[in-house]
């Protein structure tokens, strides 16, 4: 689901990149937040939903300066629905599973290095799961809670961004 089709988009000021897949119980949490996103965000900021990783994720890192990716993650650090923010700076580059995989980070390393238009600022809203493999499985219902918070921050990044967002 996009605010316009790939293959149409306008030069946006910010985009929201909201991962996940919607088969896969608490994965689906960056499909409901791109949907409770839509018709929310003011002219000029994208909200862009994609379940793929890797290289799948390239385009959509490209050509606005100011990015806001929501995901899941399983730290195991944190009860299930609790949001990290972390910013681009936050992070170190770390191994993937194989020699194969790339990250969310090293996609937008590769666009510096190759000279591609990638943005200037990032925020990840990382929220904690509890299951993300099982296909058909439900959300945990404290990550159906933390969708509306979710939408909230990302709300909260724009504006310190300047870029204002309606609620």
């Amino acid at each position: 689901m996009s605010a316009s089709p790939r293959e149409q988009r306008t030069s946006a000021a910010a985009r929201v990149l909201c991962l996940g897949n919607p088969l896969l119980a608490d994965d689906a949490l960056g499909v409901k937040v791109a949907g409770a996103l839509v018709g929310r965000m003011p002219p000029g900021t994208e909200v862009v939903q994609n379940d793929l990783t890797g290289f799948g994720l390239l385009e959509d890192l490209l050509e606005v300066p100011h990015l806001v990716v929501v995901d899941t993650v399983r730290t195991g650090a944190a009860p299930p629905g609790t949001i990290h923010l972390i910013r681009e700076e936050d992070l170190r580059s770390a191994p993937g599973p194989s020699p194969h995989y790339v990250g969310l980070l090293e996609m937008l390393h590769l666009a510096r290095r190759l000279g591609l238009p990638a943005p200037q600022e990032v925020a990840i809203l990382a929220v904690e799961a509890s299951d993300c493999t099982t296909i058909g499985g439900e959300m945990h219902p404290a990550l159906r809670e933390a969708v509306p918070l979710v939408v909230e921050l990302v709300v909260g990044i724009l504006r310190e961004w300047n870029r204002p967002a309606e609620v």
